[in-house]
C-alpha cells in the first residue's frame, strides 16, 4: 500500500478548514467480533511534517471493494492501487491530543460496502471545527471488509498482520477478516438489512460508551499497539452535546440510533437509504434530524419515508444539493478524475469540493443550532460558492434558516 506513483497526485482529500489541526488514531476495544472498532479524529497539537495515514490501510480492503463491486480481486487490486494506493488522509497519525475545554462528540456510520476511512473529508472537517469524531467500522457484513482478532492456538502457523498499524498488543492474536455479504438468490432484502441496521446502531452506541469511559478516566485497552495516549482525552468531551451522523445505510443507522439512545441530541443523515428501517419506530424519535440529499440518488418512495418523520414540533429539515450523486459524500469523489469519476458514478456535475463544502457547512450550522456549540461557525458563509444555484429552490430557504438561526 502507498506505493502507487502513476496516478495524478493532484487528486487529494481536502484538509479541514477549521481552526484546529486534526489528528487520528484507530481504536479497537475487545478483540472479538462483538468488540468495537473505529477511527478517531480529534483536534491535535501542531506538528511539523506529521505522518499521514494511508487512505486504504491494506490490500484486504481493496479485496472487499472488489467483492462488493463484483470485480476480479487480482485485476481490481492493481486498478485500485494505481488509483488510490498513494492517497493519504489529511490528519496527523497518532498526533498528541489538544486539550481546549470540552469538545462535542459525533459518531459517524459508513454506508453499504464502505468502511471506517472512506469518509475522511467529512470527519477531518468536523474535527478541525472542534469536534471529536468516531467513525465506526461495522461488523454486520455490510462493510466491504473489516476484521477482528481470534486467539491463536496452533504453534508455528501464526500469520503476520496485514499492516504495521494493525499489530495487536498480544502475541496470541491473529486477524480474522470478514467481507461484504450480498443478497442470496431470491432473498428478501428487508429482513437482512433490518437486522443489520439494528446491529449497526448497537455498534455506534457501544463506541459512544467507550468515549464515555475515556472521558471519565477509566482504563480503556486498545487491542492495537499504539503510541496514542487515551488518558490525555480525560474530561475533554462535552457529553451533553453528542450527535450521530451517517451516509446511506449510515443514514438509516442515524435514525435507528436516535430511537435507541437519547444521549444523541440530534442526527445528520446524508443521502439516507430508508429501506432498512421499521416505520413503527418513527413516532418514538424525539430529536432533530437534518436530511442532506443528493439530486441523482433519491426517489419518491424513499423521500416519502423520510417525510413520515416530519413533525410540527420537532425540527426535521431536508435539503438537496444540485448536481450531486450518491458517491458525492465519500472520499472517492476527490480521488478520481472527471472521466473515471463520471464513468463509475463517483462524481456528479457539480464541483465535488463545492458540494461537500455545502454539505459540511450546512451540517455545522445545524449542529451549532441543536448542540449549542459555542464556537463561531461564521454565519455569513452561506453567501459564498453560489449556494442558491447549487440547492433546489425550497431547500435554499431551509439553508438560510440554519445560517441565520
Amino acid at each position: 500500500m502507498g506505493n502507487s506513483s502513476g496516478h495524478n497526485n493532484t487528486l487529494r482529500i481536502p484538509s479541514g478548514k477549521g481552526p484546529h489541526q486534526v489528528g487520528c488514531t484507530d481504536l479497537m476495544v475487545g478483540h472479538k467480533v462483538q468488540g468495537s472498532f473505529f477511527r478517531l479524529y480529534y483536534p491535535c497539537q501542531a506538528s511539523v511534517n506529521p505522518q499521514l495515514p494511508d487512505w486504504v490501510p491494506c490490500r484486504e480492503y481493496f479485496n472487499g471493494l472488489a467483492d462488493f463491486m463484483n470485480m476480479n480481486r487480482t485485476l481490481s487490486e492493481k486498478i485500485f492501487n494505481y488509483l488510490f494506493g498513494s492517497s493519504k488522509i489529511p490528519a496527523a497519525w497518532n498526533a498528541s491530543f489538544k486539550p481546549d475545554g470540552k469538545y462535542p462528540v459525533i459518531i459517524f456510520s459508513h454506508g453499504l460496502g464502505a468502511f471506517r476511512t472512506l469518509y475522511s473529508a467529512i470527519c477531518v472537517e468536523l474535527a478541525s471545527q472542534g469536534f471529536i469524531v468516531a467513525a465506526v467500522e461495522h461488523r454486520d457484513e455490510s462493510a466491504s471488509a473489516t476484521f477482528y482478532f481470534r486467539e491463536h492456538t496452533e504453534s508455528g502457523t501464526k500469520k503476520h498482520v496485514s499492516c504495521e498499524i494493525f499489530k495487536p498488543v498480544s502475541e496470541n492474536l491473529e486477524e480474522e477478516w470478514m467481507y461484504y455479504r450480498g443478497l442470496k438468490p431470491g432473498e428478501n432484502e428487508f429482513p437482512l438489512r433490518n437486522k443489520q441496521v439494528k446491529q449497526r446502531s448497537d455498534e455506534c452506541i457501544r463506541a459512544l460508551n467507550i468515549l464515555f469511559d475515556i472521558n471519565s478516566g477509566k482504563s480503556v485497552e486498545n487491542v492495537f499497539q499504539s503510541v496514542f495516549d487515551l488518558s490525555t482525552m480525560e474530561n475533554s468531551m462535552d457529553l451533553c452535546r453528542i450527535a450521530i451522523m451517517g451516509h446511506s445505510f449510515g443514514g438509516a443507522t442515524v435514525i435507528e440510533c436516535l430511537c435507541k439512545e437519547v444521549k444523541f441530541k440530534c442526527g445528520v443523515a446524508l443521502d439516507t437509504w430508508m429501506l432498512p428501517l421499521d416505520e413503527e419506530i418513527f413516532p418514538s424519535i424525539k430529536q432533530p434530524i437534518f436530511f442532506i440529499n443528493s439530486e441523482k440518488f433519491q426517489w419518491i418512495g424513499n423521500i416519502m419515508r423520510m417525510k413520515k418523520l416530519d413533525s410540527a414540533v420537532i425540527p426535521r429539515k431536508m435539503i438537496t444539493i444540485r448536481g450531486t450523486v450518491h458517491q458525492s459524500f465519500p472520499d472517492f469523489t476527490f480521488l478520481t478524475g472527471n472521466f473515471i469519476g463520471r464513468l463509475m458514478n463517483l462524481k456528479g456535475t457539480i464541483d465535488p469540493y463545492i458540494a461537500l463544502d455545502l454539505s459540511n457547512k450546512a451540517s455545522l450550522a445545524f449542529l451549532q443550532q441543536h448542540l449549542g456549540k459555542q464556537q463561531d461557525t461564521n454565519k455569513c458563509w452561506c453567501l459564498n460558492y453560489g449556494v442558491k444555484k447549487n440547492l433546489l429552490p425550497s431547500e435554499f430557504l431551509v439553508f438560510l434558516h440554519f445560517c441565520h438561526a
